[in-house]
């Protein structure tokens, strides 16, 4: 059924999902019940991959696991202690390195973290290994066999489930960081060492008075990201 702007209802319920996504950095700590959470990840299983090969593995943890997580990250990477399975050493410059800080302005300022903070800014850097305080965090693998087409293909999946969380009203943050221990992550959920870590996405319920949950970053024009050829 289309609306009088000729629109789907479908699609428009899709593009408010999609537009309304963000990067939480704060959640309340009720749990997701187990039927929600097998219903958001069967969802977003349904995600393209070359091939139908489906090189996603994902690891929820929460509670115990959860704490005992997070406690050992902010012993590891934390204290400057890495074991990333893919380097990470992203340089940006010109406009992705704009967009990088536009963002952190945004993120410092919500917190009220000065320039000069160093203590502020370590306090928000430990925020990410403290998963924002979500009462889940899941970690996405894939074997080690794969490459960057199938590395796409976990980030398609990826993006799914945020989707679908979002569907649901649950709200999520992808880190990076949360790859830069895997060893522990293996060690601690018994996963063998020839699946590799990519990142984690932390994800609950939004808590709505957090001031840095308030942040809209700007979106880049679409001139400046698509170029439409005939």
């Amino acid at each position: 059924m289309k609306n009088v702007a000729g629109v789907s209802e479908t699609a428009r319920i899709f593009d408010q999902i999609a537009r309304s996504r963000r990067s939480i950095r704060g959640f309340l700590p009720e749990p997701l019940d187990t039927s929600v959470l097998q219903q958001v990840f069967a969802t977003a299983a349904f995600a393209p991959s070359n091939c139908n090969t489906q090189p996603w593995f994902s690891h929820v943890v929460s509670g115990a696991v959860r704490d005992r997580l997070s406690q050992r990250f902010l012993q590891t990477i934390g204290e400057g202690e890495h074991s990333l399975d893919f380097p990470y050493e992203a340089k940006y410059d010109g406009e992705y390195r704009k967009r990088q800080l536009d963002v952190g302005i945004l993120l410092y300022q919500a917190l009220g973290v000065t320039r000069d903070d160093k203590q502020g800014k370590r306090r928000a850097f430990l925020r990410n290994l403290e998963f924002f305080d979500a009462p889940h965090v899941v970690f996405i693998f894939m074997p080690e066999w794969c490459d960057i087409r199938e590395a796409c293909d976990v980030g398609m999946y990826a993006q799914n489930l945020m989707l679908t969380m979002q569907a649901h009203g649950i709200a999520s943050c992808p880190q990076t960081i949360l790859g830069y221990d895997a060893d522990s992550v293996r060690q601690e959920l018994g996963i063998d060492s020839t699946m590799k870590l990519l990142f984690g996405i932390s994800f609950g319920y939004e808590d709505p008075e957090l001031p840095e949950n308030q942040i809209l970053p700007e979106r880049a024009e679409l001139p400046q990201l698509v170029q439409f050829h005939t």
